[in-house]
């Protein structure tokens, strides 16, 4: 059996510099313009980068993790908008499906359908849904964030409970700002949860690789006009602790499902 090497990618430098902090014997390269930090955490084996925004850009990060630092599993973590809107800023998302909302190829094909596969949407493998589902349970029933992040800092973005939800997840090359792109996706796509810009393309890459890949996102804004309001704040104060907490337990609960 081949040594198990976990790839963790993130779309803000702010979440992966923590995750980085976790690391053992930290070694550092750059790639095509990114920094890939490799080491080991709980005794794994650990290469953890920052992609950059955007479906291609997450590619090109994937691919090199693949290629070059030979990796078995692959983990995104990140921010994302809400659609669905029973969603709360501080919810966590766990995906199940992942459809890149812009891939439109008609009337060659149906509406998000990746050319060549025949596939609308990629799903994570069940064993990553439950080991991740395992360890994240914790982190809110258990009241870790809350204790971690403070009172005060989850007040001040209105967070009191946070929630965790598994469903659909929508990827595209598009910041969501408005009801009206809010309220497009969702008659396209009713089933999806958030909107975010990378985790469909991570998970076409690692589905042509065979690389059980597993994505966990923050609930940071609502997709709409006030998108923008305290969002560098946010991703400073709340996601890039939620990020750590989250590599961290799921790292220690690793059992070896692929």
């Amino acid at each position: 059996m081949s040594e198990r090497i976990i790839g963790i990618m993130g779309a803000m430098p702010e979440e992966i510099d923590g995750v980085i902090s976790l690391l053992e014997n930290p070694q550092r390269a750059i790639i095509g313009m990114r920094s890939y930090t490799s080491g080991t955490i709980n005794g794994i084996r650990t290469v953890v980068v920052f992609s950059r925004w955007g479906k291609v850009a997450a590619s090109a990060t994937a691919a090199t993790l693949i290629h070059i630092y030979k990796i078995t599993e692959l983990i995104f973590t990140g921010v994302a908008g809400a659609i669905d809107p029973t969603l709360k800023i501080g919810d966590i998302i766990i995906a199940k499906k992942l459809i890149q909302h812009d891939l439109d190829a008609r009337p060659l094909m149906s509406r998000f359908e990746i050319p060549l596969l025949g596939l609308t949407h990629l799903e994570c493998g069940e064993g990553q849904l439950d080991r991740a589902r395992h360890a994240v349970t914790p982190l809110i029933t258990n009241g870790i964030l809350h204790d971690t992040i403070g009172k005060n800092v989850l007040d001040e973005f209105g967070i009191n409970t946070p929630n965790l939800h598994i469903g659909d997840i929508a990827s595209g090359d598009q910041f969501f700002s408005s009801d009206l792109q809010k309220q497009e996706l969702n008659e396209a796509l009713p089933t999806v949860l958030c909107v975010e810009m990378e985790g469909a393309a991570v998970a076409q890459v690692c589905y042509e690789h065979k690389i059980p890949f597993t994505v966990i996102r923050t609930i940071s804004d609502t997709a709409d006009e006030k998108s923008h309001v305290d969002f560098p704040k946010f991703i400073q104060k709340v996601s890039s602790q939620y990020s750590v907490l989250v590599i961290e337990h799921l790292l220690a609960n690793h059992s070896g499902i692929c």
